[in-house]
């Protein structure tokens, strides 16, 4: 028994080292915490529990049946965050570059499949040089087993990656079919084909950082949602991020205990839309003054700027939040802004988390750019998601809403339970300059004349009557009274229930 304890002591003696006190070190060097480090940062203290701890790989060609290190390059297991489960497996660059074998793909699966059994979220830290080459094929078909437990668990589960290091080749595919991937600036990057690669294919010379780092993902891909300043920021920044997500999709939305009394009157809103309708305003501070201490987690905050999306509370209850940014390009839905909030509303669907939209969109953004990349098929992305989804969805319209873009932005059209205007908002086909030009072609050498129509139309429709009149709008309601309507609606929208059609699945315009 004696001999059996001290065998056990010394094979988990072996597997916290990894790769060894000088791959540790090199790996602090760069700025990064090591595998299980991480996991001491992410996880309630003392909670983890590892699974797998002593699994080697079961390579044989390449000399490698030689070198056999426990754990094989990743730690597996589930833990605690403010005491709610997650499944959780942090892969160690110390143990060969943190490559995936077959055995250590198979500890993945291990977790995910058991993340799907009792419903609770997976979170992955991500640190691989990439498939383990010895391997060959036996790696390959390894990232095939975890990409098919991802798309398993889409919907299912809440999934968040953690890019902490290199994430290359086939690798990026399991954190792109994740809900939400965060990255860490200068120290992590993504990409299918490296700088090398690409230099010798396209002769593009380009640093791995331009190519696929955080900035690059969280401003101009937009494949990742936030770019954080190292591992403690990023690992801290999921522990906040996991707060507002339910444990699955049938648990209901976590609540927490908030003094924002859920009636709170916010007067300075009242003034917050400025008199000239061409002047922006900070859509910002109409979210932060509505939700539960002004607590708003930004998802994406520097890609399509010109639509906001992110979590807050109502009543210590997470709601999922769309507002268009007058700030950025006016406010105009653009393909960006609308895949980026399309996937959002789809998430938040299918984990049954309530849906408030604040709008005030001019409209689709015109050019040649937009309608060649496609802009009708993206922004028939946002239009399917709010129409599809079948959770509580509260719209306050504080501007404009033209044209088919007032459609889109959870119109009662598209099944809105309550639709709010402020006295401010302007609900038509189009603006009255550009209404008028049509109308009233005819007018168009008469400035009088043009005046004239341009305020006669203004007067008819640069108001929200119209919309309420056809009950397009159920109530007009005033500015410092938005939080305490929401929390009211999304009170008697509770038990909500509403099904679609029985299908297998819907065909979205990807």
């Amino acid at each position: 028994m004696s001999s059996n304890i001290a065998e056990l002591e010394k094979r988990r003696a072996a597997a916290r080292m990894g790769g060894g006190q000088k791959r540790i070190d090199a790996q602090h060097a760069k700025g990064r915490l090591t595998a299980r480090e991480r996991l001491d940062v992410l996880l309630d203290q003392g909670s983890f529990e590892e699974l797998d701890m002593y699994v080697e790989h079961n390579c044989v060609d390449f000399g490698m049946e030689a070198t056999k290190i426990p754990g094989d390059g990743v730690v597996t297991g589930s833990g605690t965050i403010n005491g709610r489960l997650v499944y959780v497996y942090s892969q160690d660059f110390t143990v060969f570059g943190g490559s995936l074998s077959e055995r250590h793909a198979q500890k993945i699966c291990k977790i995910m499949d058991m993340a799907l059994k009792v419903g609770a979220p997976v979170i992955g830290l991500n640190d691989s040089g990439g498939a383990r080459i010895q391997e060959g094929v036996a790696s390959l078909g390894g990232y095939a087993e975890v990409f098919q437990r991802n798309v398993l668990a889409s919907g299912v589960v809440p999934q968040l990656s953690l890019i902490m290091g290199p994430c290359a080749g086939g690798a990026v595919y399991s954190p792109a079919m994740t809900d939400f991937i965060f990255m860490v600036k200068d120290s992590s990057y993504m990409f299918v084909t490296g700088p090398d690669v690409v230099k010798t294919v396209t002769n593009e010379v380009v640093t791995q950082e331009e190519l696929g780092g955080a900035i690059t993902h969280t401003a101009k891909s937009g494949v990742a949602d936030l770019a954080l300043e190292n591992d403690i920021e990023a690992l801290l920044a999921a522990r906040d991020f996991i707060d507002f997500l339910p444990e699955n999709n049938r648990m209901g939305v976590p609540e927490r205990p908030t003094n924002d009394p859920w009636d709170r009157v916010e007067p300075s809103l009242d003034t917050l839309i400025p008199a000239s309708a061409a002047t922006p305003y900070d859509m910002h501070e109409l979210i932060r003054k509505t939700v539960d201490e002004g607590d708003f987690f930004e998802v994406q905050p520097n890609h399509a700027g010109n639509i906001i999306i992110g979590f807050g509370r109502i009543e210590g209850r997470t709601v999922g939040i769309v507002a268009n940014q007058p700030m950025v390009l006016a406010g105009c839905l653009d393909i960006n802004a609308s895949k980026k909030a399309g996937r959002f509303v789809r998430f938040c669907d299918a984990f049954d988390i309530p849906i408030v939209t604040f709008v005030d969109v001019p409209g689709f953004l015109p050019g040649v750019s937009q309608e060649h990349n496609g802009i009708i098929k993206h922004g028939a992305k946002l239009l399917f998601a709010y129409a599809e989804a079948t959770v509580p969805k509260i719209t306050v319209i504080t501007r404009k809403a033209y044209g088919g873009a007032y459609d889109v932005m959870a119109s009662k059209h598209l099944r809105g339970d309550l639709n709010y205007a402020w006295p401010t908002a302007e609900i038509a086909v189009m603006g009255a300059k550009g209404a008028v030009e049509i109308i009233f072609r005819s007018d168009i050498g008469d400035p009088e004349k043009i005046a004239e129509r341009t305020k006669e139309y203004e007067d008819r429709f640069a108001n929200p009557f119209v919309a309420a009149s056809k009950g397009f709008v159920d109530e007009v309601i005033m500015p410092h009274s938005t939080r305490r309507r929401i929390a009211l609606g999304l009170r008697k929208l509770r038990n909500k229930q509403l099904e679609n059609p029985w299908k297998k699945h819907d065909n979205i315009p990807l």
